[in-house]
């Protein structure tokens, strides 16, 4: 005979849901006051907004913009196919590179003009064609003129004229 006292020792036991709702509140709670040190300048750079403020506020000029030359990238006009109506591609650019680099990207520039031949050659043109897709060509390119020029030569490519015609 079995009473009601041993059928509930047998039981099993429901785990408690106290463990896990409260590791859920503290992960909320340190998120949360995470990224209200962050957005209020007590954590990652704080010190650095008000600086920039600064500069702003006294009409300084940045000082990246000071601490960069531009190589010109003579005008490319590359041939499309037939497809739709698109007959050229005309692009130009310019380089940003740091002072340091600048005569050594301008000798190196005939390579950079063959690889960016080479890339836009190769592309769709329904790619050419999405406005989205600029950035992601520009990226591209970036990319390619980094490889060919060396670590550190090249920051940026600035798109002076992308026309299909």
């Amino acid at each position: 005979m079995t009473t009601d006292a041993d059928v509930d020792k047998d039981a099993p036991r429901k785990a408690s849901k106290l463990p896990l709702l409260l590791g859920l509140l503290l992960a909320l709670l340190g998120g949360g006051g995470g990224f209200f040190a962050v957005q209020s300048g007590m954590l990652g750079g704080g010190a650095s907004s008000e600086v920039e403020e600064a500069e702003v506020a006294s009409g300084a000029e940045d000082a990246r913009d000071v601490d960069v030359s531009f190589v010109p990238i003579d005008p490319l006009v590359i041939s499309l196919p037939g497809e739709g109506g698109r007959n050229f591609l005309r692009f130009s650019a310019q380089l940003e590179v740091p002072p340091v680099h600048a005569a050594e990207v301008e000798a190196i520039k005939p390579r950079i003009v063959d690889v960016l031949n080479g890339y836009l050659r190769a592309v769709e043109i329904a790619s050419l064609e999405d406005p989205a897709a600029l950035v992601r060509l520009r990226a591209q390119m970036l990319r390619r003129i980094q490889v060919v020029s060396g670590p550190g030569r090249v920051t940026d490519l600035l798109i002076m004229e992308f026309v299909l015609s």
